[in-house]
């Protein structure tokens, strides 16, 4: 567990060894069925986990990696789960001597220090071996679970200071040997979680894998091992030369991005990712120096795997999307990390919050650096809630716990030449919101709002999504977790267009008690308590300057934007009132106007 170990497990590996001939055609009809077969695996967790966060919100993921440890295929799902759970893999392919792998087997590893994201993404995989016994893929499935058995329910410690607090951190452990249970195992890491529906979330996720090898061994007996390790190596070095030509494309140079996180969980204020990305003929690197590297912040520090991986989810967003998604990506581009900084920490580091941030603003900073070369595709298309208004409680089945992960709209930004649309923000994949009515069936919680916030979206050229206000009751005695930020730096504007709203979050709503979370919070809300959520908008692309007048009216007439706002923000006057239903454009005082907020931004400038 060290940085070195992070070198290595990110280091470029070999193609696969095999004498056979691929032509595109076969090439593309295998990739089809590992895609497929991904697909299967992720779909069946999804039906057969009781947790909302899988089997509602669809946080889970299924990959397929070669035996070289290669992303060699991906499900539709959430994409930064698909981009670090090779490196888990690849701990165990590092050690497959110690742990004695074999046909039949299934492991399991969470750890941060050892090729994982935080401790809640378990990644269970098995190998997948031929007739003669040679290794050929191994099949992952990557999901967030609830809990991770740490001091605080739900894994998220606001002042953890190292992994030991956050839950139990696992490199490799065999939950199946050559097919049978390892009962004592699997009973220990059932132990290690607060969940009584925990066991049936790991039993989908074995039995998935395990579907999925068949699959693939049915895949492997038809067309032979070495035609599909041959179809295998095509496919990412075809990703890599797609990618490359991309960046061909682009005019050489370096490009900057520097985006701020309000706080740390102690306070500790505008926690700093910088990113500059250099354009050289066809290589792009990705250089993460300047980012906080201050040893006493606490709750911001991400790990290795997911810094890396989030960088390639807003990379791979910025290119043609016909692109396909393995480890070809990596290869194309030379990502730099610094040792130490909040993007690579220290080993033990906590890490369950990095994934909220500074994950994010990895991305967002990509996206603002290369904003410069690539206009049309550079939306930060992410999350910037601070964490979940986690809401827990204990019943006589045990803790439960509501991670707010039903319906709402956050962080949906427009691009170029589409408004913001949406719930939640296109790079969290298939990432579903669960339906509120679900979430109260399970939880002592009655949602009493969901409604979008008038001017909460970012205005621009192309208008970011609002946000939405969400109100909930708790109905009987619970505790409640927050961690704020996004407040003081909310979603980037991109191209002219202005930032999305912020974050505010509100405990014991109209009552005495009534406050607003500044920082983080962990309260015993009493039964009828009320918490009001305002989730940040979406953020603007272009200048709102440029926007159709004729879409403005529009806005106003669905309540997106206020009559004020139309004027002030669009420098767009509207005639008539909305109680008659007869708003009309005025535009030549339109143009007058923005004339006139035009020059006053120039002088402004100057």
């Amino acid at each position: 567990m060290s940085f070195e170990l992070n070198r290595k497990l990110a280091a470029r590996r070999k193609p696969l060894p095999t004498a056979a001939k691929v032509d595109p055609v076969t090439a593309g009809i295998i990739r089809g069925a590992l895609e497929t077969i991904c697909f299967e695996a992720a779909t069946h967790l999804g039906r057969s986990a009781s947790s909302p966060i899988i089997n509602q919100s669809n946080e889970r993921n299924a990959s397929i990696i070669d035996a070289q440890g290669r992303l060699a295929s991906g499900s539709i799902g959430t994409p930064h789960l698909t981009f670090v759970s090779q490196l888990t893999v690849r701990y165990g392919l590092d050690y497959v001597q110690e742990y004695d792998w074999g046909p039949g087997d299934v492991f399991l590893g969470n750890d941060p220090d050892c090729g994982g994201g935080h401790l809640p993404d378990y990644n269970v995989y098995a190998p997948v071996y031929d007739d003669h016994g040679e290794l050929i893929l191994v099949q992952a499935l990557q999901a967030h679970q609830g809990d991770t058995g740490g001091k605080d329910p739900g894994g998220f410690t606001l002042e953890a200071t190292d992994i030991f607090t956050e839950g139990l951190a696992i490199p490799c452990v065999k939950l199946v040997h050559r097919g049978e249970k390892r009962r004592d195992i699997i009973r220990l890491v059932e132990r290690n979680n607060r969940f009584a529906t925990f066991s049936g979330d790991l039993a989908a996720m074995i039995s998935g894998v395990q579907m999925s090898v068949k699959r693939l061994q049915d895949l492997i007996r038809k067309w032979g091992p070495d035609v599909v390790k041959a179809a295998i190596n095509h496919s990412i070095d075809h990703t890599e030369q797609r990618f490359r030509e991309e960046v061909a494309r682009w005019p050489d140079g370096s490009y900057e991005g520097t985006v701020y996180i309000d706080h740390d969980t102690l306070g500790t204020k505008d926690v700093k990712v910088h990113v500059t990305c250099t354009v050289q003929g066809d290589q792009l690197t990705v250089d993460l120096a300047g980012t906080d590297d201050r040893r006493e912040l606490v709750g911001v520090w991400n790990t290795f795997a997911n810094s890396r991986g989030y960088v390639m989810v807003q990379l791979a967003a910025m290119v043609d999307p016909g692109i396909v998604k393995n480890e070809g990506l990596f290869h194309a581009v030379d990502i730099r990390i610094p040792e130490g900084c909040i993007a690579q920490p220290p080993p033990n580091a906590p890490a369950a919050l990095g994934s909220f941030h500074p994950a994010c603003e990895i991305t967002e900073a990509v996206a603002v650096a290369l904003s410069k070369v690539v206009p049309g595709r550079c939306q930060p298309q992410v999350y910037k809630i601070g964490m979940p208004n986690a809401v827990i409680g204990f019943d006589q089945h045990g803790m439960w716990l509501d991670q707010g992960v039903d319906a709402r709209s956050m962080d949906v930004s427009a691009v170029a030449g589409i408004d913001g649309w949406g719930s939640c923000p296109a790079a969290l994949g298939n990432l579903l919101l669960s339906e509120a009515e679900d979430a109260e069936l399970r939880f002592p919680v009655l949602n009493i709002s969901r409604e979008m916030t008038t001017d909460a979206g970012g205005p621009g050229r192309w208008r970011g999504q609002p946000g939405s206000l969400n109100v909930k009751k708790v109905l009987e005695p619970t505790m409640a977790m927050a961690w704020m930020v996004s407040a003081a730096h909310p979603l980037s504007g991109m191209c002219g267009g202005e930032d999305a709203s912020p974050y505010l979050n509100h405990f014991e709503v109209g009552s005495p008690n009534e406050r607003r979370i500044e920082l983080t919070a962990r309260a015993q809300l009493p039964a009828g308590a009320v918490i009001a959520y305002q989730h940040g908008g979406g953020a603007g692309f272009g200048s709102p300057l440029e926007r159709d007048p004729e879409a403005v009216k529009e806005d106003v007439l669905d309540e997106y934007v206020s009559l004020e706002a139309a004027r002030t923000r669009y420098g767009v006057v509207l005639t008539g009132t909305l109680e008659n239903y007869d708003l009309a454009v005025d535009l030549a005082a339109t143009l007058a106007l923005r004339e006139q907020m035009k020059s006053a931004k120039a002088a402004k400038a100057a």
